[in-house]
């Protein structure tokens, strides 16, 4: 399908985005169901375990099968290595699906000559899933949590970040969708937006281009 290209062009700035929620979609109730079918658990016990631990396996400190395990531990569950499997695969899938919105932004602050990168909090899981998906094309670099042992607010992530892309922090344009961890990047002097939805971000990056030309 063809539509209009709109130029975003922000020039002396480098935009990093978010993964979870602001380029990717939430997790779909069809996908939720698979997920609680894959662990036999209601929904009640299971999301509460399922998001306690996730700061482990995003910082690298436990991988998949530790993960669940946890999880499976938290519901007085014990997951099989086929369990283990089946349940990767369907939260995996959760996540892969895209904001066709948040895609359409990337090529149009591309085309501006824009630069941008990636900063998930994420496993190591996904690292060449984003490297290696459509979108890396738009990135000149991109962050996993799990691969620098350090997640999002923590200061030094940022600083991390600045550093390998070679600007100072009021450089960069930091877009996430969890106001916790665009505050702790505003607090080091970069500018930030909470994502609520594409016409927002659009609206964000916008004016921002408009004050880059004025």
């Amino acid at each position: 399908m063809s539509r209009v290209e709109t130029t975003l062009s922000i020039p002396g700035r480098v935009v990093v985005f978010d993964y979870g929620e602001v380029l990717s979609m939430s997790q779909s109730e069809h996908d939720k169901q698979g997920i609680l079918g894959a662990a036999g658990a209601e929904a009640a016990t299971f999301w509460p375990a399922y998001w306690r631990h996730r700061d482990d396996l995003d910082q690298g400190t436990v991988s998949i099968p530790e993960y669940w395990a946890r999880v499976g531990a938290d519901l007085g569950l014990q997951f099989g290595p086929a369990d283990v499997q089946r349940l990767w695969a369907v939260d995996f899938r959760s996540w892969i699906s895209v904001e066709p919105g948040s895609i359409d932004i990337l090529a149009d602050l591309s085309a501006g000559g824009t630069r941008m990168a990636l900063l998930s909090n994420a496993g190591f899981d996904f690292g060449d899933p984003f490297r290696r998906a459509p979108f890396a094309r738009y990135f000149e670099q991109v962050f996993v949590s799990a691969e620098l042992g350090m997640i999002k607010p923590d200061p030094e992530i940022y600083r991390h970040v600045a550093r390998e892309l070679g600007i100072d922090l009021s450089a960069m344009v930091f877009v996430d969708n969890k106001a916790v961890n665009v505050e702790g990047a505003q607090s080091l002097g970069v500018t930030g937006h909470v994502f609520t939805g594409v016409p927002g971000l659009r609206a964000f990056l916008t004016a921002l281009a408009e004050e880059a030309a004025a």
